[in-house]
C-alpha cells in the first residue's frame, strides 16, 4: 500500500520524504488555508520535493469552472492530480478531465454507491472519508471494505481506493488489510506509527546491557 501525506506544510513533507515514507501528497482548501501560503506556490514547492501524485483541489462547484481550473492545475506539474468533489458537477468534471488524460481524485466520498459512479467515470482515485463517517455513527472501515470488493468484482474499474480522514495508526493497518491501494495520512499519525512503548523499553534495555559489557564498537 502506498502512503500519501495529508498536509500542505513544506517542512513536514521534507522531513517525511527523507525517511522514504512519502509516495504522494494530498492537499485541500483547508490545508492550504492552514499553511498560510499561496495555493500555486505551495503546489510548486511540493512538486520540487515529491515525484509521486500530488492532489490539488478545485475551488468551484460549477462543472465548467472545475474543468477549467483542473486544466490549469495540471499545468503546474506533471504529477498533479486534480481533486473534484463527489457531486453531479464534480462527476461531470471528472469525466471531462479524464478525457483529457488528466489524473483525477474524486473526494468526499461517503458511500459505496458514490464510489461506483466515480469508478465508472474513470476516476484515478476515490477518497472515502472514514473518520468523518465514524464521527456520525457510521463505519468508515466498512465503507473501505465495500468499495474494494466492488472494484475487485468489476475488473474494468481501474480506480484506486485512497482511504482518507484517517485518525489513528490502527486505521492505517486496517485499511491496508482491507486492500486499500493508498492511505493518506496526517504527519502526526505517521509519527505515532513509528513509535511504540515496547520498542523504547527494549532499546533502553539493550543499551544498558551493552554498557555493562565494557566494550566499544
Amino acid at each position: 500500500m502506498k502512503f500519501f501525506i495529508d498536509t500542505a506544510e513544506i517542512e513536514e513533507i521534507k522531513s517525511l520524504s527523507k525517511l522514504g515514507l512519502v509516495d504522494g501528497v494530498t492537499t485541500n482548501p483547508s490545508l492550504i488555508y492552514k499553511s498560510g501560503k499561496d495555493f500555486v506556490t505551495v503546489l510548486k514547492e511540493i512538486s520540487d520535493i515529491i515525484d509521486g501524485p500530488i492532489s490539488a483541489e478545485v475551488t468551484s462547484t460549477d462543472h465548467e469552472k472545475m474543468i477549467a481550473q483542473g486544466i490549469e492545475l495540471a499545468k503546474i506539474s506533471k504529477n498533479i492530480v486534480v481533486k473534484v468533489p463527489l457531486t453531479e458537477n464534480g462527476l461531470i468534471a471528472c469525466k471531462e478531465l479524464r478525457n483529457n488524460d488528466i489524473e483525477v481524485n474524486v473526494t468526499l466520498c461517503f458511500s459505496s454507491a458514490q464510489a461506483l459512479l466515480a469508478g465508472k467515470l474513470g476516476a484515478s482515485y476515490i477518497s472515502p472519508f472514514i473518520g468523518r463517517l465514524d464521527d456520525v455513527g457510521s463505519s468508515g472501515l466498512s465503507l473501505i471494505k465495500e468499495i474494494v470488493e466492488i472494484y475487485n468484482t468489476f475488473k474494468d474499474i481501474k480506480t484506486k481506493v485512497l482511504a482518507a480522514s484517517i485518525r489513528s495508526p490502527s486505521q492505517v493497518s486496517q485499511v491496508a488489510n482491507m486492500g486499500a491501494h493508498v492511505a493518506t495520512i496526517p504527519p502526526k499519525i505517521i509519527s505515532q506509527m513509528i513509535k511504540h512503548p515496547l520498542t523504547d523499553i527494549g532499546l533502553e534495555t539493550f543499551m544498558k546491557d551493552w554498557e555493562k559489557t565494557g566494550q566499544k564498537f
